[in-house]
């Protein structure tokens, strides 16, 4: 059965009464039961034919693609694209979708707003999520954040970007050294570190908001 229409019909089984009172009873069968949880919004997708998440995330993604879009309209797709994944099936079904792909080309976008917030989004994937996590390493996008979080001309890029470098090397010691690689002296220390150690992770994030602030002021 569809994982949706599952829940639909669970919830259902919650939510009705029970045909086995007494019907002599004096006592509301319904105080007697504890209240119903809310209803699943994929499962109501399921059964009416609403578009999943999944629809969503894909046609956030080509709005902000479309050159035929605005940038205002643009930066909403990307608003709504960040809330959904923030829930973790979706940040994971972005392999899936083929959304890595584009999502790491806009943060190479000539639009400072959009290599913002793609950045953000990527951060908001990664973070605590070691699939999500291994993903980014395996496209390569580690230099392109550390390039950004050190070289772009936009501070609130640079800002976005250490959040997403923060995200993705914390517990997480490929991603930690891919990121150290191409760090510059003088922000990645000179031995290995632990992804585990947040004191030492803390020091190269701190180190990269110091040098992003400098620029800044």
């Amino acid at each position: 059965m569809d994982p949706g229409m599952n829940q639909l019909l669970k919830w259902s089984i919650e939510n009705s009464e029970n045909p086995s009172a007494d019907p002599t009873s004096t006592t509301d069968p319904k105080a007697e039961r504890p209240s119903g949880r809310p209803i699943n919004a994929e499962a109501l997708n399921s059964l009416f034919g609403g578009p999943s998440d999944a629809d969503l995330m894909k046609d956030s993604i080509a709005t902000i693609l479309s050159p035929q879009i605005t940038l205002e309209n643009k930066l909403v797709a990307f608003d709504n694209f960040e809330q959904l994944i923030e829930n973790l099936d979706n940040a994971n079904n972005m392999e899936v979708l083929g959304l890595w792909a584009p999502l790491v080309q806009l943060l190479k976008s000539d639009e400072a707003d959009l290599r913002k917030y793609a950045a953000w989004c990527v951060g908001t994937a990664v973070q605590n999520n070691v699939k999500a996590q291994e993903r980014l390493l395996a496209v390569d996008a580690i230099p392109v954040l550390t390039h950004l979080s050190i070289e772009d001309s936009n501070e609130p890029v640079r800002r976005k970007t250490i959040y997403a470098l923060s995200s993705e090397i914390r517990n997480f010691q490929p991603g930690l050294d891919a990121a150290l690689k191409t760090l510059p002296k003088g922000i990645a220390p000179e031995g290995a570190i632990d992804a585990g150690d947040m004191e030492a992770v803390d020091r190269v994030i701190g180190q990269l908001r110091e040098d992003s602030a400098r620029k800044a002021a």
